[in-house]
């Protein structure tokens, strides 16, 4: 996202067409707490949809985890709700179109997520790369 964000800034990165959608993003555990990359992503955003992404309740360093961190995704949780739904169902509160992250393990998280919590019809889980290409 940062070398995406750059090329932006320099004018050497331009769309040919604007996404008509409201979009949420997700800071990944990695991206944003470990590397404190949290505007670049949201830059990119803006200018490819030319408006700010709705924002969920939970994020930059305040963002919830996935679920899939640590290895999670692999792991049957006995009790409780899983992570990645109480996330997914937090962007589902933004009543955004597309929930956004730059990271492929919270991206397959939130897509299983979705279908769990039956929002296929009205929610997409997509790559910052997916979105700008």
């Amino acid at each position: 996202t940062e070398f995406i964000a750059e090329l932006l800034k320099q004018g050497k990165l331009t769309f040919a067409r604007k996404l008509d959608k409201r979009i949420t993003y997700h800071d990944s555990c990695y991206l944003g707490r470990c590397n404190d990359i949290y505007q670049q992503p949201r830059e990119i955003l803006r200018a490819v949809t030319e408006a700010s992404p709705v924002e969920m309740e939970h994020r930059m360093s305040k963002a919830f985890c996935c679920g899939g961190g640590g290895g999670r995704m692999w792991m049957e949780e006995q009790i409780g709700r899983r992570m990645n739904q109480i996330r997914t169902e937090e962007a589902i509160k933004t009543n955004a179109e597309v929930l956004a992250s730059a990271c492929p393990f919270c991206i397959q998280m939130f897509e299983d997520a979705i279908k769990a919590v039956e929002a296929e019809e009205t929610l997409k889980a997509m790559d910052i790369a997916e979105i700008i290409a």
